[in-house]
């Protein structure tokens, strides 16, 4: 078996849900999710197919951000995996919807950090094992980090 760190893409001002599901459907179930969730939002999706034609299959209403997640997806190229790229929308704003979708077996990641998929190889094909998202902690932190961050939830509306 072969372990591998794969960088994944992000355009700028984008966000990624990166996940694992198990269906064809999957593709047109998330991009409903997410126009139902979201008015409004822009998205790209890609989806890859773990038997039959094995396509990535794609949908969304950003072209650029359908582009790049189809990038993702045949960069990592493990079967069932997702890849979920918006604008005009944050993970916080429709992660339970997708987490409840039933084919979504499970979320990796949610972000807009720097992220790399860890994807294992085997003769049979690859799959995506985990994600490294952003960086190491630097330390732990202090009154002034802890008021800066309840400082910053309010500001942008996520705290009162």
């Amino acid at each position: 078996m072969d372990l591998s760190a794969v960088a994944l893409q992000l355009p700028a001002d984008s966000n990624l849900i990166a996940g694992q599901a198990h269906f064809i459907k999957t593709v047109e179930d998330l991009a409903e999710i997410v126009v139902t969730t979201v008015p409004g939002a822009r998205f790209g999706l890609a989806f890859c197919e773990a038997s039959g034609p094995c396509l990535i299959r794609t949908e969304g209403n950003d072209p650029e951000l359908v582009e790049a997640a189809a990038a993702n997806a045949g960069r990592v190229a493990a079967g069932h995996t997702f890849f979920l790229l918006l604008r005009s929308a944050y993970p916080i704003n429709l992660l339970n919807a997708v987490k409840l979708c039933p084919e979504v077996a499970r979320v990796f990641c949610a972000t807009a950090n720097p992220v790399q998929a860890l994807v294992a190889g085997t003769e049979q094909g690859r799959g995506m094992v985990g994600v490294v998202d952003g960086f190491s902690p630097r330390g732990v932190e202090d009154e002034a980090a802890r008021a800066q961050r309840r400082e910053f939830l309010r500001k942008i509306g996520y705290k009162r």
